[in-house]
C-alpha cells in the first residue's frame, strides 16, 4: 500500500545518528550486511551472491521509496556517511494507519544504543508525522536483543497471533495511545 510520495525524502537526526536515504555508495556495507553471518542468523532470506546483488537491491529499494510504498533508511554516523545499518517503515496496511518496522545493525555496532536511536526516531516519525495507530515487528523468537529492544519501546507480544511466512517469528506490536492533531 502506498503511504506517502515524499517531495523530497524524510532524513532524520538523532544526537549521534544520520538517518538518510540509501544510495549506490552503500553497495559494500549493503552486499556485508546481508551477507553477514551474525546478523542473517535469525533472518529468513536469500543471502546476496556478489556485490550485483547489493546494487539491484539497492535499486529495488529506491524504487519503492520513489514509489511510496516504503520508507527506508541508511544508518550512518553524523560524522560518516558510512552505512552501520538500516531500518524501515513498510507493509502498510491498505487505510494507511498500520505499518511494519524492519532494522537490522552491523554487529561491529551492537551494543552502544545505535539501533535504540533509531527506533525512537522511526517511530515517533511513524506515529506523529505518518498518523499511524499501529506499528508491528516481527522477530525470530530466539532473538533476544531484538525483543529486548522492541520492548524497551513499550511493544507488546501478540501471543495468539503467528507470522504466516516463518514459523519462527513472533509478533509485536505497538500502538499509539494518542490523538494526531
Amino acid at each position: 500500500m502506498k503511504i506517502s510520495n515524499f517531495s523530497s525524502f524524510p532524513q532524520l537526526t538523532t544526537e549521534r545518528l544520520l538517518l538518510r536515504p540509501l544510495d549506490e555508495t552503500d553497495e559494500l556495507a549493503i552486499f556485508l550486511l546481508r551477507t553477514n553471518e551474525s546478523v542473517n542468523r535469525y533472518i529468513q532470506r536469500d543471502q546476496f551472491a556478489n556485490n550485483k546483488d547489493a546494487h539491484a537491491f539497492i535499486r529495488k529499494i529506491r524504487d519503492d521509496v520513489d514509489s511510496g510504498t516504503l520508507i527506508f533508511w541508511a544508518i550512518s554516523q553524523k560524522d560518516s556517511k558510512k552505512l552501520i545499518g538500516t531500518i524501515c517503515l513498510w507493509n502498510f496496511s491498505l487505510d494507511k494507519t498500520e505499518g511494519e518496522l524492519g532494522y537490522e545493525l552491523n554487529p561491529i555496532f551492537h551494543r552502544r544504543g545505535f539501533m535504540n536511536e533509531a527506533v525512537k526516531s522511526v517511530l515517533e516519525y511513524g506515529f506523529v508525522t505518518l498518523g499511524l495507530k499501529k506499528i508491528e515487528a516481527y522477530t525470530h523468537k530466539e532473538n533476544e536483543r531484538s525483543k529486548k529492544l522492541l520492548k524497551k519501546h513499550f511493544f507488546v507480544l501478540e501471543k495468539d497471533r503467528k507470522d504466516e511466512d516463518n514459523e519462527n517469528n513472533v509478533i509485536f506490536s505497538l500502538k499509539r495511545n494518542w490523538d494526531v492533531q
